[in-house]
């Protein structure tokens, strides 16, 4: 494990000022946040500041640099124009301590949303962005991470411009995984260049239609970062959201331009890794950065005896540079007890961790195979498993009866939820790009995202004890659990829904939002009003918590029993039939019991 830079790592702050940004109010509401947030940059333990530097681009279909030294009165802008050989304008003076420069760059986040006001560009570039990023983190001799804010599609004449391939007529065919696969030549090198410099993405996206996600968003899950997509961005319905996300990324715990290997002793070998990486070659996993809420999924194949003396020894050795600019090597050891028992096998199965691999193994899979395919190869090897366990482990018992294991009794709960997710469901009624993302964001997910996501927690609120500090229990997600006296709050990690029974009762309406009955409520809420009684304190105390404990921010939806915005909840009702198809729970478990019986046979 070679590779030794020791400074401190810088984050450049990238605003696309197109008409777009500037008319929705975005520009203005980053640059406010900014001058803020800045103080709140990561830093080591007990550390009094944050060693991180920072600069700022602006950009459209040209790049704006900026000077921001403290020695300076005003800051000063430079401009790139010819996008195609991207080089950085200056190299003393772009990143700076906040701390030092913190009168300059207060001057500049003022200046910026005034300097654009008047913009009628619309045309974008994007790849030279990234490029500029890592040239100027390559001058610094630093690794670091970019944040960009980008509206559009990058239509303008540079590198890596991208046209309209949204195809509707691909979705369930041979063509389809086309949708998914990322336009290659530039982006793909631009992945590398990243990270060979220990230069992580991130992109915050404000898209009013298709901007092509699946190319976009590869390099930011090449390189450990995130993608972030607020589709149709009203400041005032998502600004709150959008900031909340921006805050925890700023602010998270971070280690950049890190390589991890995972040995292990003899019988059994790493074969496969899944995650926001880079693979060089089969041993190395790159990656420019990694965060508190990334995951790799690593796959073990078996390829001789283990023993049962002494076990399967694993270790995960990551070597990677801290906040303050530290090399450091983090290595984590395990040894698992190995059993010529199949009975002990399914005994100890982790079915979350399973399924976490499955999810992921999919979504791989389908950028080369027809989505019927992958769903076949799903349900097959679950069928196998199953079939193996019923042959082999369980007492004897009627063809007719289902048998799981006791370990695996989710399993199959959870396997027809990743079979109705948007990546696999391949439906015209769902865009490409949400799709796209949502496949992107789920190859770096760590187990109890991906357990979340697949089945949400319906919790009910209409009798919770405000007394206690617990969280209600959540039940099955189903339609069959609401009732129309009730009221339920449903997170999958991603998205927070309050729903409300046509017959809540007045006196709960009341003391939640303020307003005489439930035609009262205004369904465009983004939060709970705050007052002063027991049953909101509760409430907001529970989506609190929750909100705390997720990588990402919800923005809370109120859903009213019969109305439209009905159809966004109920697709998360996991147990009912697909709305875009898919089969209830009940179906999936008999098709599943006739696979497994025709495996037995």
């Amino acid at each position: 494990l070679c590779k030794s830079k020791s400074s401190p790592p810088a984050y450049i702050f990238m605003i696309d000022v197109s008409y777009a940004n500037i008319k929705s109010g975005l520009v203005r509401l980053v640059c406010d946040e900014l001058k803020t947030l800045l103080d709140n940059l990561p830093r080591e333990d007990g550390a009094e500041s944050s060693m991180v530097k920072v600069g700022f681009v602006t950009y459209n279909k040209i790049l704006h640099f900026y000077n921001v030294k403290s020695a300076l009165a005003q800051p000063q802008m430079m401009v790139v124009s010819d996008t195609a050989e991207m080089f950085v304008p200056l190299l003393d003076g772009f990143l700076v301590n906040f701390q030092e420069s913190r009168a300059v760059i207060n001057n500049l986040l003022d200046q910026i949303p005034d300097m654009f006001a008047d913009t009628n560009e619309s045309e974008t570039v994007f790849a030279p962005v990234i490029q500029a990023g890592v040239e100027a983190l390559k001058a610094a001799e630093c690794s670091g991470k970019l944040f960009i804010f980008h509206s559009s599609i990058p239509t303008a004449e540079a590198p890596g411009k991208l046209k309209n391939r949204d195809d509707k007529k691909l979705i369930n065919t041979e063509k389809e995984k086309t949708l998914f696969q990322p336009q290659k030549a530039v982006y793909e090198q631009l992945s590398k260049d990243c990270v060979s410099q220990g230069c992580s993405v991130d992109l915050f996206l404000f898209p009013s239609q298709y901007v092509d996600i699946a190319t976009m968003g590869d390099v930011a899950t090449h390189t450990g970062g995130s993608v972030f997509k607020y589709s149709n961005f009203q400041v005032e319905r998502d600004g709150q959201h959008f900031l909340s996300d921006l805050r925890k990324d700023v602010e998270k715990a971070i280690g950049f331009d890190a390589i991890m290997r995972v040995r292990t002793s003899t019988g059994f070998r790493a074969t496969d890794f899944f995650g926001a990486i880079h693979m060089n070659n089969t041993t190395d996993v790159e990656m420019a950065a990694v965060d508190c809420d990334k995951a790799v999924t690593v796959e073990f194949k078996h390829d001789d005896t283990l023993s049962e003396e002494t076990g399967a020894l694993m270790q995960c050795a990551l070597l990677y540079t801290t906040i303050s600019g530290q090399r450091r090597l983090r290595i984590h050891n395990l040894s698992l007890n190995c059993s010529a028992q199949l009975s002990e096998l399914y005994k100890s199965c982790e079915t979350d961790a399973l399924i976490n691999f499955f999810a992921k193994s999919a979504y791989r899979a389908m950028l080369n195979q027809p989505l019927k395919t992958v769903k076949e190869i799903l349900v097959n090897q679950a069928a196998h498993m199953l079939a193996c366990y019923r042959k082999n482990c369980a007492s004897p018992s009627a063809a007719s009866q289902l048998i799981l294991p006791d370990a695996m009794k989710v399993f199959p709960v959870y396997l027809n939820s990743l079979l109705k997710t948007g990546p696999l469901v391949g439906s015209a009624e769902l865009s490409t790009d949400d799709r796209a993302h949502q496949r992107l964001s789920t190859t770096a997910m760590g187990v109890e995202d991906t357990q979340l996501l697949l089945y949400p927690r319906l919790i009910p609120l209409h009798n919770m004890d405000v007394a206690s500090d617990v969280v209600p229990t959540p039940v099955r997600c189903s339609e069959e659990r609401l009732t129309d006296a009730g009221m339920f709050l449903l997170e999958n990690g991603c998205s927070l829904f309050l729903w409300l029974g046509q017959a809540c009762p007045p006196e709960v309406i009341q003391s939640i939002f303020n307003v005489p009955s439930l035609a009262h409520v205004p369904i465009d809420l983004r939060s709970l009003p705050e007052l002063d009684n027991p049953q909101s304190q509760k409430l907001r105390s529970i989506i609190d918590s929750l909100l705390d404990q997720r990588p990402s921010s919800m923005k809370l939806m109120i859903v009213k029993q019969k109305d439209r915005s009905e159809i966004m909840f109920r697709q998360h009702l996991v147990e009912d039939k697909g709305l875009h198809g898919g089969a209830s729970y009940m179906d999936f478990l008999c098709y599943v019991h006739r696979e497994i019986r025709q495996v037995l046979t």
